[in-house]
């Protein structure tokens, strides 16, 4: 004999509950939405060692994808904006810093080519990815003309962002901290 039961008439009618006592579906709903919730173990053992009242995350931390969630508008304010180390110009090598993503080594060139002869220029980016790190590197042809450069395009407008133009740190200035 089969499991289904073709012309068989079911007990309860359409529309009623199968539970005795006359509830119905969305009662139990409510009932359950009013009473509070246990903790789970580890709920409770997280909460015990003092982490975040049961395991709810604070409000101002970033999630993984870099947007934001909410945070109260005191604390954006209290943050001090913090002005970039100025490196003095030793080397024809300059760090360009607060680049537009969409800037591309060719513009690069052409914008320091105004000031003098570019060597090279180089855009950081994400391996995985290849976008845009927001910051570059450019290698002038002398000291005098990276100089030049930093005190011409220094907080200059390029693609809608503020420039960040100094000497770049050298490799032996990098080993020397990292040796520490």
């Amino acid at each position: 004999m089969n499991s289904h039961s073709y012309g068989k008439r079911q007990r309860h009618g359409r529309g009623r509950s199968r539970r005795r006592g006359g509830r119905g579906r969305f009662q139990d709903q409510r009932e359950r939405a009013q009473t509070p919730k246990q903790k789970t173990f580890w709920q409770r053992i997280v909460a015990f060692f003092g982490g975040n009242d049961g395991g709810q995350r604070k409000s101002a931390t970033p999630s993984r994808n870099g947007q934001h969630q909410q945070q109260p508008q005191q604390q954006r304010e209290q943050r001090p904006q913090r002005k970039p180390e100025s490196i003095e110009v030793t080397s024809p090598r300059l760090y360009v810093g607060n680049l537009s993503f969409d800037a591309t080594e060719s513009d690069l060139f052409e914008l320091f080519n105004g000031v003098g002869h570019v060597h090279n220029a180089e855009v950081v980016s994400y391996r995985h990815n290849q976008r845009s790190k927001g910051f570059a590197f450019v290698q002038m042809q002398t000291v005098e003309e990276a100089k030049r450069a930093v005190e011409e395009l220094h907080d200059k407008e390029f693609l809608g962002r503020k420039l960040v133009v100094s000497g770049a740190k050298s490799s032996e200035h990098s080993s020397e901290h990292s040796s520490e």
